[in-house]
């Protein structure tokens, strides 16, 4: 379960890049503890436990204007900052004697390790920064260009050299309150270092898709605890480093076989936590963009560990509400798994009824985006097998007063693949559909959905006048019956009215309702607008949509008048 690998995930955070201390360091270390341990030991004995901390004092809040907290644009992580940090300027690789180059490459990768402060002092170091940038640059250049240049020696140099510059812990959250990021309007938190951090990503890049890479003897430093620690560079909230994190990880998953299974089930991992526990993380667009490729190569048939990710992870994964962030992705992954293995369509799209938002018209509308690219890949033999759950969430969804949700829904008449496999099942999708057509054909307050409706109606009575009929007809009984119970209730309520006011404390509790401000009275339920359903015809339907049609194109162009007058103005 997520509880599990997430132990594991903050164990290899903890030892990333750890180096043992010298000894003079660790004497230190042990003298700067020494009086914490001891202060902790008077504190317990004055008060009798050595388990609970020590009380912390308030801070008191005095009156005056709020803060208001700047969002920064720019963060750091945390680096553990070289002490030497002065480098010396290398000769180029170029001018170098083939005997040598070797080693000045490796010299050259060696200098790289050296890491520099771009957050408290930016403007320090910039001439040994500018000898690390140049040095990258040329590595870049000299891997891209030449071959036979990545040797057995330089392995551990250059993965070294990758781990101490990116395997870092990234800095805390700038939306810490966990609202839904919006990549179009607010601005992503870019990581300062970035100007090193660029060029170490493309020069590893380079080293992966060299074609003198070898997998076999790279796997000896690539190992399960690498993954693990480029896994977790997922969540940094810089896109720039999350997009070269996603080629980079796919080139690994292509080349490495033995770390496949290894690499999906840390992403499962992840989407686990995410999922279920914290619903914060940067990169599951980016994963999931990754796990497209990979689900688009599974062979046939499908694995069950696949076919348990697709309805224990992905499907789980449209519950979140920051599905919009990364909501394409999921989808084309869903889609790819059905054009594997059509029978996942049932299992699948019963999912997402499941999930179905009940008052989140935005994430409403992507799940029908969805359910629209399923039903274009779907069996007609699997079609059979949800509709009626299917078009009884479309009932709702053209009923819903949000009107992008019910246009929405109102579109899948306009697909000639859906409307074919409407066609072929209309007996059992018409008496479904028809009620809530019907009834908001008049009452929708807004006149595109009326166009709309009246489309959908049209079609289906093109498709079997005499079951339209039978609908309009069963339609009708079903409405009278609803009046007469509600004619039933009222004629219960005016007997009980009729019964109080027999009552010779009837005048004093109604003076005494009427002061509070009470009205008294009887209404019927049945005040909402329902025509007549005999009046339908396909020419009356047609009409009605015309006329629609040409009242929006009108109110168009009057809004698109009255902007151009104020434009001009």
């Amino acid at each position: 379960m997520p509880n599990k690998p997430k132990k594991e995930k903050t164990t290899t955070k903890a030892t990333t890049n750890s180096k043992p201390a010298t000894g003079k360091e660790a004497n230190e270390n042990k003298e700067s503890t020494e009086p914490t341990v001891t202060k902790r030991k008077q504190a317990a004995a004055v008060n009798n436990t050595d388990i609970h901390p020590p009380t912390t004092q308030l801070t008191k809040l005095h009156p005056g204007p709020p803060l208001i907290k700047s969002i920064k644009r720019q963060s750091s992580s945390r680096f553990n900052i070289s002490k030497n940090r002065e480098l010396q300027k290398l000769p180029p690789l170029k001018d170098a004697t083939p005997a040598e180059r070797e080693e000045l490459f490796a010299q050259k990768i060696r200098q790289c390790c050296v890491l520099f402060d771009f957050v408290q002092d930016p403007l320090s170091d910039l001439k040994w920064k500018e000898v690390k940038r140049a040095a990258l640059n040329e590595m870049v250049e000299y891997v891209t260009q030449n071959r036979g240049v990545i040797t057995d020696t330089i392995y551990p140099e250059a993965i070294h050299m990758f781990c101490c510059n990116l395997f870092r812990t990234l800095p805390p959250s700038s939306n810490p309150s966990g609202a839904e990021f919006d990549p179009e309007e607010d601005e992503p938190n870019l990581e300062a270092a970035w100007p090193h951090l660029q060029l170490v990503y493309e020069y590893f890049l380079r080293f992966l898709e060299s074609p003198d890479f070898q997998p076999n003897t790279a796997k000896r430093y690539i190992d399960q605890k690498f993954i693990l620690q480029l896994l977790e560079l997922f969540d940094s909230e810089d896109p720039r480093e999350r997009d070269f994190l996603k080629t980079i990880l796919h080139r690994i998953y292509g080349k490495f076989l033995g770390l496949r299974a290894y690499i999906r089930k840390q992403i499962n991992n992840i989407f686990y936590s995410f999922i279920y526990e914290t619903e914060k993380h940067n990169g599951v667009a980016e994963l999931l963009e990754i796990l497209g490729s990979i689900i688009n190569g599974f062979a046939l048939p499908l694995k069950e560990e696949h076919k348990a990710f697709l309805l224990k992870v992905l499907l789980p994964l449209h519950k979140v509400k920051s599905l919009s962030v990364y909501h394409p992705q999921l989808a084309y992954c869903v889609v790819q798994f059905l054009e594997k293995d059509p029978s996942l369509t049932e299992p699948v799209i019963i999912g997402l009824l499941k999930y179905w938002p009940k008052v989140h018209s935005p994430k409403e509308v992507m799940f029908l985006n969805e359910l629209e690219e399923i039903l274009d890949v779907i069996e007609p033999a699997e079609f059979t097998k949800v509709m009626v759950p299917l078009f009884r969430q479309l009932a709702k969804c053209v009923s819903s007063p949000h009107f992008q949700v019910a246009e929405r829904a109102l579109y899948y008449w306009n697909n000639e693949y859906i409307m074919s496999l409407i066609s072929d099942n209309a007996s059992t999708i018409l008496p479904i559909m028809f009620p809530a057509l019907y009834k908001n054909s008049k009452s929708h307050w807004n006149k595109t959905i009326h166009g709309l409706i009246y489309n959908a109606l049209k079609l289906f009575m093109e498709m079997n006048q005499k079951l339209f009929d039978d609908c309009t007809q069963l339609y009708k009984v079903e409405r009278q019956k609803e009046k007469d119970v509600l004619k039933g209730r009222d004629d219960a309520w005016k007997k009980i009215h009729n019964l109080a006011i027999g009552n010779p404390q009837y005048k004093e509790m109604s003076t005494l309702i009427n002061t509070n401000g009470v009205a008294g009275g009887f209404t019927s339920g049945n005040d909402d607008f329902d025509p007549d359903p005999e009046d339908l015809t396909a020419e009356k339907m047609a009409k009605e949509a015309d006329q629609v049609k040409k009242s929006t194109r009108k109110e168009q162009g009057q809004a698109f008048n009255k902007t151009k007058i104020r434009i001009a103005s």
